[in-house]
């Protein structure tokens, strides 16, 4: 397959060498999250050890589409036993932007698969073919830019001007191996170091695998680095149709004027977006320019005058926004600051935003404090500055006071705290599916939260996010008319959710009917293959409503399809590209089933039941809740209604979850794939280990 680079590196991190796998052996799973959960599938032989076994595997996969000009596709995706979810510690899934993907890509490879534990802190260097283990013992204890700084230095040398740099020469890859890029490094700061549960693995200054945790598991491995700088090319099958494709979508979806369409406001985003710098808004009285990750069309990141905040977007950047009780109109530079301490220790940004309303929450009740009945010194007068955010994410990343029990997860401090089933109920603990932070809530955008409880993590895949939240909820919410009618919306959402073709009825009986499950079975195969196996950006696709796009119609389903098969040579419908990614979807699910899942445990917390989202009986969590308007059809008529005043029901949504599990053949008493279903889609050896586990049926 072009595209491909040929070969995935190994690291034996316990024996410190080398082996490679032939990208071919797994072509069928094409990149990204596909390659990554079927190597893990063979290299674990038991899917039960603990996230900081080291026996557990982190894999780091590319795509075809990487390290081309295939628009939005610089991502670089990571799986394996996450220290995070609770009470399982699941299988799990993050991924992140920047150089690194391309970069790996460049250097001669399609992945990486990282085994075992050094005896010492170690990191590793790759230059094209070179792979070396170096020690890291001068770099542990270093923050994410400081390491990031150093190992630049190791590589190429102190300069930091483009016009300065000396070329960098390397003995084989293209222009005889001469290059002025950095190597593209990945890290982990102290709350990696220190295995706490919330440790991220962050790359150049903004981007960052936070959610499962992943920077902690390379901890509990003595993993502090990778570093890679390659000179060689990515082959494409169709330079031409490339290059006439990019240029198809910039013409006809992209935006072509100064300023948005009016009413869309900054969630026209999808593919027509406007630039992240401007979508963000400026720090106070700063100059702000767009900055992206290689291939980016949208450049949704930004660099400040300042340097606060350079690189980071949404959740990166505005974690500590909602905090801010000083800010008058938007983000300040202390949200700024709080934003790059996180980055700079290495710590998911979800973690802390729930974290300090949790905390805050018990500080104000009088439970939270000095002398008080949980013990903790936070300085409570200082929040909103960033010196509360430094001091409670050093306390976490280096499990001092309050940080010890944080360390652990909130789900599992509460517990410790003998507050988790109560807090859970009452909504003051906001964490509605597996122990993670409530971020679009399952009460109102129910395919999010649906999602989720199904998978194993926060899904965070804005695909139905960007047209109900961001470009129908918000416009409601200042005065404006959403951009489409409720009736056009939906339709052109079921003409496009190919194969399903499911109809987006978020009222209070759609959310529970078989129309919703074809909408989330779409949802998580289209993500697990489309987004994150060929590294689709989020941020990108898919583009349902466009402004720009003929009759605001996005570029999904064209442009996936159109990008893919020029790159590498395929002539796959986007149907068939579906059936593969509900092929990924299914193995996960066995991977799942192997730690022991059941229906049984697939239940939100206790207040997605018994608290409205909005409204007088509101719980204390706030983060996503406003009025929140929703494509509903009710009566034979469609309209956009808030169904932010509404609860799930819990005995519909078990109801629900049946129709669910038919749809995509599996056992209703357990919710684990059937032996049928598995072999029809070429994963009978799963279905052997299956029953070898006695899980399934």
């Amino acid at each position: 397959m072009k595209g491909h680079m040929g070969k995935i590196l190994r690291l034996d991190l316990t024996n410190l060498n080398t082996k490679e796998i032939n990208t071919s052996e797994y072509e069928e799973f094409v990149g990204g999250h596909g390659l990554g959960s079927a190597i893990f599938f063979d290299a674990v032989k038991d899917k039960t050890i603990s996230a900081f076994h080291p026996d557990n595997v982190i894999t780091m996969m590319t795509s075809p589409l990487c390290g081309t000009l295939a628009p939005a596709t610089g991502r670089i995706e990571l799986n394996g036993i996450s220290p995070q979810p609770y009470p399982t510690e699941w299988y799990s899934r993050s991924n992140f932007g920047g150089r690194f993907s391309a970069m790996l890509k460049y250097a001669g490879y399609d992945g990486i698969v990282i085994e075992g534990k050094a005896d010492k802190p170690t990191w590793i260097n790759i230059v094209n073919e070179d792979v070396e283990f170096k020690d890291a013992e001068s770099l542990w204890g270093l923050d994410a830019w400081e390491t990031q700084e150093e190992i630049w230095t190791d590589v190429s040398g102190n300069s930091t001007s483009v016009d300065e740099r000396e070329w960098y020469q390397t003995e084989r890859g293209r222009d005889e191996g001469r290059t002025t890029q950095k190597p593209a490094v990945a890290t982990i700061g102290a709350a990696g170091e220190n295995k706490t549960r919330s440790g991220a693995i962050i790359h150049d200054a903004g981007n960052g695998a936070g959610n499962a945790a992943f920077g902690s598991v390379w901890g509990s491995k003595n993993l502090k680095a990778i570093s890679v700088l390659g000179t060689k090319s990515v082959e494409v099958a169709n330079p031409s149709a490339l290059l006439k494709s990019r240029e198809w979508a910039e013409d006809n979806y992209n935006n072509q004027e100064s300023d948005p369409k009016p009413n869309w406001g900054s969630g026209v985003g999808a593919f027509g977006g406007v630039p992240g710098a401007e979508g963000f808004g400026n720090i106070a009285e700063e100059q702000v320019r767009p900055q992206g990750c290689v291939s980016c069309h949208r450049c949704t990141r930004k660099r400040t005058e300042s340097g606060h905040g350079n690189e980071s977007g949404c959740v990166d950047f505005l974690f500590y926004d909602v905090h801010d009780e000083q800010k008058h109109g938007g983000p300040t530079k202390e949200t700024a600051k709080a934003g790059d301490l996180s980055q700079r220790y290495g710590i998911n940004v979800y973690f802390l935003e729930e974290g300090i309303n949790y905390l805050k929450h018990l500080h104000e009740r009088g439970i939270l404090g000095e002398g008080k009945e949980i013990e903790a010194s936070l300085p409570w007068d200082e929040l909103g500055n960033a010196s509360f955010a430094k001091e409670l994410i050093y306390k976490v990343s280096n499990k001092e006071g309050i940080g010890e029990d944080l360390a652990m997860g909130l789900p599992r401090a509460a517990k410790k705290w003998g507050r988790l089933e109560q807090d859970l109920n009452s909504g003051l603990l906001g964490l509605q599916y597996w122990g993670y932070p409530q971020h679009y809530d399952a009460r109102t955008e129910v395919e999010w939260g649906y999602g989720s409880i199904l998978g194993e993590r926060d899904i965070n895949e804005h695909d139905f996010n960007w047209v109900v939240y961001w470009q129908v909820s918000l416009a409601k919410l200042f005065g404006r008319n959403p951009p489409v009618k409720a009736e056009k919306l939906a339709k052109i959402i079921k003409d496009k959710t190919i194969p399903y073709n499911a109809v987006p009825n978020y009222s209070n009986e759609g959310i529970y009917s078989k129309n919703m499950a074809k909408l989330v079975a779409w949802h998580r195969h289209y993500t697990r293959f489309w987004k994150q196996s060929l590294q689709y950006c989020d941020w990108a696709y898919a583009d349902f409503l466009n402004p720009y796009g003929p009759e605001t119609r996005g570029i999904t389903p064209e442009g996936e399809t159109r990008f893919f098969n020029a790159v590498t040579g395929k002539d796959i419908s986007f149907k068939e590209g579906m059936e593969i990614g509900r092929k990924i979807w299914n193995l996960d699910r066995s991977i799942w089933a192997l730690q022991g899942r059941h229906r049984d445990q697939e239940e939100f917390a206790g207040y997605t039941y018994d608290v409205a989202s909005w409204g007088p009986e509101i719980s204390p969590h706030a983060n996503y809740e406003v009025p929140y308007y929703m494509p509903v059809k009710e009566d034979g008529e469609w309209k956009y209604k808030n169904v932010a005043s509404r609860s799930l029901d819990k005995e519909k949504f078990n109801e629900w979850k049946t129709k669910f599990y038919e749809l995509e053949g599996w056992n209703t008493e357990t919710g684990r794939p059937k032996r049928e279903t598995l072999e029809n889609l070429g994963l009978g050896k799963v279905a052997d280990e299956l029953e070898q586990k006695n899980k399934i049926e």
